[in-house]
């Protein structure tokens, strides 16, 4: 028997999937790996022990779920979240850690490209909204202020393309994931000129541009003889974990969006045009040449609710998150809708979409002496997805959006969909136990080895048998608090400004 394996690089785990020709799911398995937080900016993440982390899981996986069973595999696709920099020597040896999505520490790199008129004709050209998020300024920002390093960096990578190089001894990106940093043309499909110039590189420091079905690449002679795995097994470069989701969710054409929430969020649509937005606050990521995947990310999903349960939560056992999470949700669902007038807004990480404020902060707002631990959980999920709701709401100026498809780990749970449903009050389709990131890899895969024509007929196979309807009486609810939700987010511009200039002073 045949069978496709997945492997999706996220931003606190491994994740490696399998599955039969017809889609179905063969075994999973998860291995966690941390992130660095050693200033108030800074995110970083070792991406040698992210290497070793999915070897471990990929070869133990293998061992037990795929090989006992005598599966024969085709081929493995890669995964990954967008934005990482990474850097190796003139030997491959990376130079300290990679620097990942939701670090800020390019502030003013960011602010000083956005205000220029440069700053425009780049967000047009490459489709990556100007933050530092982005590659372009995270590069910039070590040419500034990390000069050893950058003087010594003979690659710029990104944590899929060193994990892959790890495997194959290939320096490539697909152009999926390089339309994610800020430097690649998505019109003409090359590495900008202009882009590479003010980053302060050239394009030979970079990897080589691939498209997403590119799969020469071979496993190395030891891989193949660790793994198991024999030389004819496609390594297929694959696409962002944000691209690879919408198609997961069957999320093509128009009336439809995606709506994910792992560690971090996003909204996005699908379609054959770029989406042009003159305040610059969506993206526009190819999956492949001629299609678009729109829309807004957000840097405080799950992160947020994991850090209130690790601050507030109940645990029983050592360690176990998870456990404590479901305990806190089943508290949120005694308190009524709109938690008795208590509003987060979840900015622990800055925000992107749609203010796009590196500096905003978390706040609870509208606190009274009545409030107890359940109202300060259900307001912490309702200040996750207002913040999810806003993406959605500005990016209808632009597309129409009949129902939402949602994924990712924190909309496994019925309270979240059900309340995503009820705030956007729009109809909510999900499939239980199935991860979109990896179903979209798969099909990627599969249309890669001829068992679909083309995407389109790829994406139009995925099933969501599990609808959450709106109810209008939460939503009335829902939209009267978002409001003062939407004013404080733009109100506290100054504020959040204030406050982050004295933590800087401090350092």
């Amino acid at each position: 028997m045949d069978c496709i394996i997945t492997i999706d690089l996220g931003t606190g785990a491994v994740r490696v999937s399998a599955f039969d020709l017809k889609g179905n799911v063969i075994g999973f398995i998860r291995a966690s790996f941390p992130t660095f937080h050693t200033k108030p900016d800074y995110s970083e993440q070792d991406p040698e022990q992210i290497f070793i982390t999915m070897l471990y899981v990929l070869k133990n996986f293998l061992n037990e779920k795929i090989h006992p069973k005598k599966y024969k595999v085709l081929s493995i696709c890669f995964s990954a979240a967008m934005h990482s920099v990474m850097t190796t020597d003139k030997n491959g040896v990376p130079l300290g850690n990679a620097i990942v999505w939701s670090d800020n520490r390019a502030k003013k790199e960011s602010q000083d490209l956005k205000n220029s008129a440069f700053g425009k004709i780049l967000y047009e050209a490459t489709g990556t909204p100007i933050h530092p998020m982005s590659p372009i300024n995270k590069i910039t920002w070590m040419k500034n202020h990390d000069k050893e390093r950058f003087r010594q960096s003979k690659k710029f990578l990104s944590i899929k393309s060193y994990i892959i190089q790890q495997l194959t001894g290939e320096y490539i990106i697909d152009y999926s994931l390089a339309s994610a940093t800020g430097l690649l043309n998505i019109h003409t499909l090359e590495w900008e000129t202009d882009a590479l110039r003010h980053a302060g590189i050239t394009a030979d420091k970079l990897p080589g541009l691939v498209p997403v079905f590119y799969s020469t690449a071979k496993l190395r002679k030891e891989y193949q003889a660790s793994l198991g795995l024999p030389n004819k097994v496609k390594i297929i470069a694959g696409s962002s974990d944000g691209c690879l989701a919408t198609l997961g969710g069957g999320i093509w054409g128009e009336g439809k969006a995606t709506v994910t929430i792992e560690d971090s969020g996003a909204v996005r649509v699908m379609g054959k045009k770029v989406l042009k937005d003159e305040k610059q606050r969506f993206f526009n990521y190819l999956l492949t040449e001629g299609n678009y995947v729109s829309g807004g990310p957000t840097n405080n999903g799950g992160v947020v609710f994991e850090w209130f349960a690790k601050q507030f939560g109940d645990f029983k056992r050592a360690f176990d998150l998870e456990d404590s999470m479901e305990n806190l949700i089943n508290d949120a669902s005694k308190v009524e809708v709109g938690s008795a007038g208590l509003i987060f807004l979840p900015y622990l990480q800055g925000e992107r979409a749609p203010i796009w404020n590196a500096n905003a902060k978390g706040v609870y707002f509208g606190l009274n002496i009545k409030h107890e631990r359940q109202h300060f959980v259900r307001a912490t999920i309702e200040g996750i997805l207002y913040a999810i709701y806003s993406i959605g709401k500005t990016l209808e100026e632009h597309r129409t959006i009949n129902s939402l498809c949602v994924n990712g780990r924190f909309v496994a749970y019925p309270f979240w969909s059900q309340m995503i449903a009820d705030i956007f009050n729009k109809p909510v389709n999900t499939k239980n136990n199935s991860d979109s990131v990896a179903v979209g890899a798969f099909l990627l895969s599969a249309t890669e080895n001829g068992i679909y024509k083309n995407l389109d007929q790829a994406a139009k196979t995925v099933e969501l048998p599990e609808t959450y309807t709106p109810k209008k009486i939460h939503h009335a609810v829902y939209k009267k608090h978002y409001a003062i939700f939407e004013r404080l987010s733009v109100k506290l511009f100054d504020e959040f400004e204030a406050i982050a200039n004295l933590q800087q002073k401090k350092e």
